[in-house]
């Protein structure tokens, strides 16, 4: 059995997103509660009318985020 063989089974988009839960479900808590907001998806859609686009509307809105910290190495 080679590495590849998962190839033959699914595709890769399937294959990093088995990746990526294998390894967000063996961090500690603290981490995992970081990393799960990391793989929320945001959709929004946008109409056109004559070659011009309109508002965009978000059909998750995301929350508020709050500002970065600042590194003590600045």
């Amino acid at each position: 059995m080679s590495s590849a063989t998962w190839r033959g089974v699914f595709t890769y988009n399937k294959y990093t997103s088995i990746a990526a839960q294998a390894v967000r479900r063996s961090l500690k808590e603290e981490h995992r509660v970081a990393t799960d907001k990391h793989g929320l998806t945001s959709m929004r859609y946008q109409y056109w009318e004559n070659g011009k686009g309109g508002e965009q509307v978000f059909l998750n809105p995301q929350e508020d985020q709050a500002p970065p910290k600042k590194s003590a190495a600045v």
